[in-house]
């Protein structure tokens, strides 16, 4: 059990290692649960994105050159920090997220924790790659540099972890980070900035700024004093910070909306799938961009799909996130449940019948119950447009090719599964599903090791494992004489025969 947070004011902003006092409009962290004030802070404004940036370029060239032991050293010791303090972070992400404890103890903060030890030692692998003379009079080699400064904007579903995600690397990496989280759910980014210090990152290397998205958000990804922009977030958003960024000519990594097709063949384990189903489309309250979202079923399994999962639903428990015994929590705010419900009480126009939930229980809170909408229509809104909630539409498929044919028919491609005990298949829909990632006979777990990114509407570029190190470094050719003659043989094609 954690403990429970309640009005504390925090400064909102970290700048050149340490916390300041801004002067932006007062805002109310909210715990989504109960509507009580978890903290007051003081939002950032466009005139400190520039302090935060040029913060970051002052410091960007002694952490650059630094050895990388050396950075190594210091993402070592934030892991052993993390671990140290992470009652902290699972208190704090509990309280401004209305995240469940049990999700928050042993997904969020043991996840994050590992992520960072991973990069400690990926810090160490950073190789370029001596050539050899392919000119016959050079030899050729390559250096694999930090880019610069990195301007991140970072999304509330997972605080803690997208922080992780897109900062960890980039300070492995040799850059520096001004990072804008969520002005609903700050807190633990600002703890990870304060700890991070402790654990020896130089002062300006790591800097925090909680504000809106329409100003700071707006004045980060279009500074000129950044190199790189990176983004998670709404595909709507995530374009227009690709367009700011683009002003400037910075490299931008986007990791966006999903609508994960979870496709059930007629040959799967159905109990291991009605099971995968539930789990991946409650997990976080459904605000995931990987949650499955459209199970795609076989015609010979569907009704017994539809069962099993309204079954299942029907015994999650929707309730206090501070209970190890909740399943899953309230949404982020009241006006998000509500978008949410006004999707769900507009399916039944469009064709889809809701067999479970559709519903916010009474009393105080951002809850919504689970909820299952069966026969959509390839139209409908809740089949096309992303929820992000607890809610899971069904369709049925006539033959394989019906089934890839359906799952590829969306606007994003983030993440997405196939059920079956044929490797062909498995393989097939591998090969032919258009996402980042295809998981066999499961859905939604991660590793760092391994790369997480989409493709379509659901962004480029990838976070985690050493894939995610090409945003933030850039590659230098650099090409060197070995003959020692002062006249090359191309000079001829400038200097005319003397």
């Amino acid at each position: 059990m954690t403990g429970t947070l309640r009005g504390q004011t925090v400064a909102g902003s970290w700048i050149d290692g340490a916390a300041v006092e801004t002067a932006g409009a007062p805002h109310r962290v909210v715990n989504p649960a109960d509507g009580s004030v978890v903290a007051e802070v003081a939002l950032a404004t466009p005139a400190d994105v520039d302090r935060a940036v040029a913060s970051a370029r002052a410091a960007f060239g002694e952490w650059s050159r630094a050895t990388p032991a050396e950075r190594s050293g210091v993402l070592g010791k934030l892991a052993e920090l993390m671990e140290r303090d992470a009652q902290t972070f699972i208190a704090e992400e509990v309280a401004q997220c209305g995240k469940p404890v049990r999700l928050a103890t042993e997904f969020d903060v043991p996840g994050s924790i590992d992520n960072i030890a991973f990069f400690a030692g990926a810090a160490r692998h950073l190789d370029g790659k001596a050539t050899a003379e392919y000119s016959g009079d050079h030899t050729s080699s390559i250096r694999r540099e930090a880019v610069g400064v990195v301007a991140t904007i970072a999304p509330w579903n997972y605080p803690l972890q997208m922080a992780v995600w897109k900062v960890i690397p980039a300070l492995a990496a040799g850059c520096t980070v001004v990072i804008k989280p969520a002005e609903l759910t700050p807190l633990t980014t600002l703890t990870l900035a304060r700890i991070a210090r402790e654990a020896g990152l130089p002062d300006g290397v790591l800097n925090v700024l909680t504000g809106a998205g329409a100003d700071v958000g707006a004045a980060l990804s279009g500074h000129p004093g950044v190199d790189v922009v990176t983004f998670t977030g709404s595909t709507a958003v995530g374009r227009t910070v690709m367009a700011a960024a683009a002003v400037h000519g910075h490299r931008v990594q986007l990791e966006l909306g999903g609508k994960a097709p979870f496709v059930v063949f007629d040959d799967a384990d159905l109990d291991a799938a009605i099971q995968g189903a539930v789990a991946g489309a409650l997990i976080n309250s459904g605000q995931d961009c990987t949650a499955a979202t459209r199970a795609i079923v076989s015609a010979t399994l569907y009704d017994d799909f539809v069962a099993g999962v309204a079954d299942v639903m029907s015994r999650i428990v929707v309730g206090d996130p501070q209970d190890p015994d909740t399943d899953i929590g309230p949404l982020i705010s009241i006006a998000h449940r509500d978008k949410v419900a006004g999707m769900v009480s507009r399916a039944p126009s469009e064709g889809g019948r809701v067999v479970i939930g559709g519903e916010a229980p009474d009393g105080p809170g951002a809850f919504y119950r689970p909820t299952l909408i069966a026969d959509v229509s390839e139209t409908s809104e809740v089949y096309r447009d992303e929820i992000f909630g607890p809610v899971l539409t069904v369709r049925s498929f006539t033959d394989d090719d019906d089934a890839l044919r359906q799952a590829n028919d969306t606007a994003y491609g983030l993440a997405a599964s196939a059920w079956t005990r044929d490797v062909y298949r498995a393989q097939r829909a591998s090969r032919e599903i258009n996402a980042g990632c295809v998981w066999i006979n499961d859905h939604i777990p991660i590793i760092s090791e391994m790369p997480h990114g989409g493709v379509r509407a659901s962004g480029f570029g990838k976070d985690m494992s050493q894939y995610s190190f090409e945003e933030y470094l850039t590659i230098k050719h650099v090409m060197s004489d070995i003959t020692g003659t002062v006249e090359k043989g191309w000079h001829r094609t400038i200097f005319a025969k003397r």
